[in-house]
């Protein structure tokens, strides 16, 4: 076990786009506009004769049509993304805490300077990738005396300009900046986990990876994110907001566990050298019911939460 160098919490009130833009992982960017697969020649990319047709030659692959696609909406990209920069229409924030933390219970108890919480955790119930049976989060933390990770992140700006386009009937770069923000803030997630491995909580300090690496998960530790498929229910988010305050950086939580802007993140960071991602997926009555009695709810309130696990 590592003790986390920072102590407290700290604010990132303005994180330069510089900083993480070369962290888009442009390959879910693309999936959002249905154009699936993975792409070569976008390293360095400049939209001159050259880059274009070393792209087309590299992924001959694919149809044509649908190279040139994908280079269009690559070069709008990118020159809103110059845009952006330029004219300062978004801005990034970020907060991180770390919090002494044990599992029991089937889930984990966090205490932090402002108070500790239960967070009741869901476990798989089938055999996962790479025969790993029956995971939970719980697994990756110690029963006794160990340290976890909170975080929240935030992509300001977006909603509104996406709004403006949308008013001037330009549903295309409407659509652009919502989908560019979305990988903005895929991205400050991975730039801000790598800080938090070498520095804030300093247990990888001679990591080095390239942002490209990165994306194929090399390193130690995860940081799953509330509502994704390692927690997928929503409602944590108000448990972890208790000691985060995620507020303070410009985020508002809806009665629903929404987060606004559109753009947030919000989760956790586990250290143990094991720790893998996974999906809960399906879980049976009988989970369900223990979930429930775990989160003082009744069953009902549970399935509403948890409608894609049933």
């Amino acid at each position: 076990m590592v003790i986390p160098h920072l102590k407290g919490t700290k604010t990132f009130d303005e994180i330069a786009i510089n900083d993480v833009v070369d962290y888009i992982d442009w390959v879910f960017f693309f999936h959002a506009w249905g154009l699936p697969g993975r792409y070569r020649g976008l390293e360095g990319f400049c939209d001159c004769a050259a880059c274009r047709q070393n792209f087309m030659v590299l992924n001959r692959h694919v149809p044509e049509d649908k190279r040139k696609e994908v280079l269009n909406l690559y070069t709008d990209a990118a020159n809103m993304l110059k845009r952006i920069k330029q004219d300062a229409l978004l801005s990034i924030s970020a907060k991180i805490m770390f919090v002494s933390a044990k599992s029991a219970d089937e889930g984990l108890y966090l205490q932090g300077e402002q108070g500790g919480v239960y967070l009741p955790l869901l476990r798989q119930q089938h055999i996962g990738e790479k025969n790993k049976m029956c995971l939970s989060i719980a697994d990756f933390v110690s029963p006794y005396d160990d340290y976890v990770g909170l975080f929240a992140l935030c992509v300001k700006g977006a909603d509104a300009l996406s709004l403006s386009f949308g008013n001037k009937g330009d549903d295309y770069n409407a659509l652009l900046i919502k989908s560019l923000a979305d990988r903005l803030a895929e991205a400050t997630a991975e730039w801000l986990h790598l800080q938090v491995r070498k520095v804030y909580w300093g247990y990888s300090p001679d990591e080095n990876f390239s942002p490209h690496e990165l994306f194929k998960v090399p390193y130690v530790g995860i940081r799953p994110a509330i509502g994704y498929p390692s927690l997928p229910d929503q409602s944590l988010i108000f448990r972890v907001n208790s000691l985060l305050n995620v507020e303070e950086i410009g985020i508002q939580i809806t009665e629903n566990g929404a987060m606004r802007p559109n753009a947030s993140i919000c989760g956790m960071y586990i250290s143990h050298p094991q720790s893998s991602y996974f999906m809960v997926g399906k879980i049976g009555e009988d989970q369900l019911a223990d979930y429930a009695k775990r989160c003082g709810v009744s069953v009902d309130e549970v399935k509403k939460w948890l409608t894609h696990n049933l």
